[in-house]
């Protein structure tokens, strides 16, 4: 296939619209059911570039969940406790521990319920039969993967009457060295970013705390490389193999910093007894439950307690959450890490990051303040590695 025709680009008025390839060759990609939109496809190469980068620099399967050209989350597949299991609706899933590929996508779906509906998947690994079953229940827009097996395939055809966007891409394409884009008429080229991050990246520990455990290696591994393809500014918070909270696009890096650190915090309380025995009606759908545990967490637009509205979604009225409750939660969280997509100017940021249970930090390093972000580190025994890479992404 040379040329994909869309139907239209960003938005509707944005006539015409298609993909190809500069050079005249075949595009990577068979589209096996749907017809993907612009932002579909702009979110299913760069989220495939993700988990492919995840995959390779972990040797484990990998999964995002993306939306608006940013990722929810991002996992690899690591088997989840009976506490998360629950927590990310996916304790009724038989064989779920037998397919890796499975758990890294109930990690990074479960991760941020809210922001993950109506987003596109991306797999580093063949589509298996579990996994297939856990999409096809959620709201989504489409998946990119290297393959399919045959009945993982029939059961994501079913999805959204028949019309489900499966694209199958080649895992051996190798893009162009130099890349273009346009912005008012004027084509901008740059080389791609093709930085490897791994390991290694993490050697120049500049803290008194200088242990990196391999857990802590791999977490901050997930964070930077889902930075990597996160609308900058942007900070990422990981634990146990998963992005638990990603802060995108924002101006100020104590935004991204505080925005992150209030999805990693709605992540922890989600897995909170409290959040975990709420007694909901039984026909209530996915989508409207996972709205009512964010209000209920996070006190927004209505008072899911209040006599009147707690009748809408439960079938027992809830006792409020108390903040100090919430807080008292928190603070038994701990050994979380955090990855930045540029240095740090202040130390707020790790003040903001203590209060999630920060524990390991990467970034970039090179402010004219590294060493009172150093010392705010050491004073809550902090690992942090200069990574001296910068991770910008637009």
């Amino acid at each position: 296939m040379k040329e994909f025709e869309l139907k239209y680009g960003c938005n509707p008025n944005q006539k015409p619209s298609k993909i190809y390839m500069h050079d005249g060759s075949d595009l990577p990609i068979e589209i096996l059911c749907g017809r993907p939109g612009y932002i579909n496809f702009l979110d299913a190469f760069n989220s495939w570039q993700l988990v492919k980068e995840l995959k390779e620099a972990t040797g484990l399967p990998a999964v995002t969940s993306f939306k608006h050209v940013s990722p929810t989350s991002a996992a690899v597949g690591k088997k989840l406790s009976d506490t998360l299991k629950k927590a990310c609706f996916v304790d009724d899933i038989e064989g779920l521990d037998e397919s890796p590929l499975a758990c890294a996508y109930a990690r990074a779906r479960g991760t941020d319920r809210m922001c993950s509906f109506g987003d596109w998947v991306a797999l580093s690994d063949v589509c298996d039969v579990t996994t297939a079953k856990l999409i096809k229940r959620e709201v989504s827009d489409g998946i990119i993967a290297p393959g399919y097996e045959p009945e993982a395939l029939e059961i994501l055809k079913s999805k959204r009457k028949g019309t489900y966007n499966i694209v199958k891409i080649d895992p051996a394409y190798v893009p162009a060295e130099q890349e273009h884009k346009q912005v008012y008429g004027i084509t901008f080229e740059q080389g791609r970013n093709n930085f490897k991050i791994g390991r290694e990246l993490l050697t120049n520990v500049v803290t008194e705390n200088k242990e990196l455990p391999e857990t802590a290696k791999i977490d901050l591994i997930v964070a930077l490389i889902t930075l990597k393809y996160t609308q900058s500014n942007s900070v990422c918070y990981a634990v146990d193999g998963q992005a638990i909270g990603v802060g995108a696009g924002q101006q100020s890096r104590i935004h991204c910093t505080r925005l992150a650190g209030s999805k990693a915090d709605t992540w922890f309380l989600r897995q909170s007894p409290k959040v975990l025995n709420l007694k909901f009606r039984s026909d209530l759908g996915r989508p409207d439950r996972d709205n009512v545990i964010d209000g209920y967490i996070n006190k927004n637009e209505e008072d899911v307690c209040a006599d009147g509205i707690w009748q809408k979604y439960f079938a027992e009225r809830p006792q409020p959450f108390t903040d100090a409750e919430q807080r008292a939660f928190l603070d038994t969280c701990d050994g979380v890490a955090l990855g930045s997509d540029a240095f740090f100017p202040f130390s707020d940021n790790i003040e903001r990051a203590k209060k999630s249970g920060v524990k390991y930090i990467a970034e970039p390093g090179g402010s004219i303040r590294d060493d009172a972000v150093i010392e705010c580190c050491n004073k809550y025994g902090m690992a942090m590695a200069f990574t001296g890479m910068r991770l910008f992404h637009h």
